[in-house]
């Protein structure tokens, strides 16, 4: 099983303001970045319950009908929340444990590469160890305060590098592998 991380972050690294707005992230994503590639290899989605909530308001569901797992201790009305955002079709379903339990559940079920998305839950999956690559694109605007992209690690987590991009509109993207 891999987890991975594909992320945009500030250059001071943040990932929304502290409110969770997305406003300055380039529209469209800016320009071919190699999600879409990154996406075709992804079996399962796992986000964090305000990721999910931020993601239903962008209108058209984006995941088409990729499994997408979203965490939380509360339940989670997926199906009336998938149809309010247009997402037929989407395969939606809710879990709650630790990360070790979700990654086990999902492997259980035949899925090999997770893309693990947002703060909180990716916080937690890097903090468990169980995050094995990260793909992170700066966008090039300072922000000042808002939702860290890392908190706080119980060890040194440390990474290999494995690839950066620069693009034509500034955003820069570092690949790394976690370094066993």
């Amino acid at each position: 099983m891999t987890a991975s991380i594909f992320i945009g972050a500030s250059v001071d690294g943040f990932i929304a303001r502290p409110n969770g707005d997305l406003d300055w992230l380039p529209a469209d994503g800016g320009e071919p970045h190699g999600y879409d590639e990154f996406m075709a290899s992804v079996d399962a989605l796992v986000l964090g319950r305000h990721t999910f909530e931020k993601v239903l308001t962008f209108g058209a569901w984006p995941y088409g009908n990729k499994r997408v797992v979203v965490l939380s201790s509360r339940p989670v009305d997926v199906a009336a929340a998938v149809r309010d955002a247009g997402g037929v079709g989407a395969a939606v379903e809710h879990m709650a444990g630790a990360p070790a339990e979700i990654v086990s559940r999902l492997a259980a079920s035949g899925a090999h590469h997770l893309y693990i998305d947002g703060g909180i839950t990716l916080q937690a999956f890097l903090r468990a160890g169980l995050i094995q690559r990260l793909i992170i694109t700066r966008v090039p605007v300072l922000l000042g305060e808002g939702i860290p992209l890392f908190g706080s690690l119980p060890r040194d987590v440390r990474l290999t590098h494995i690839a950066t991009r620069a693009f034509p509109s500034g955003l820069v993207q570092s690949e790394y592998q976690v370094a066993t």
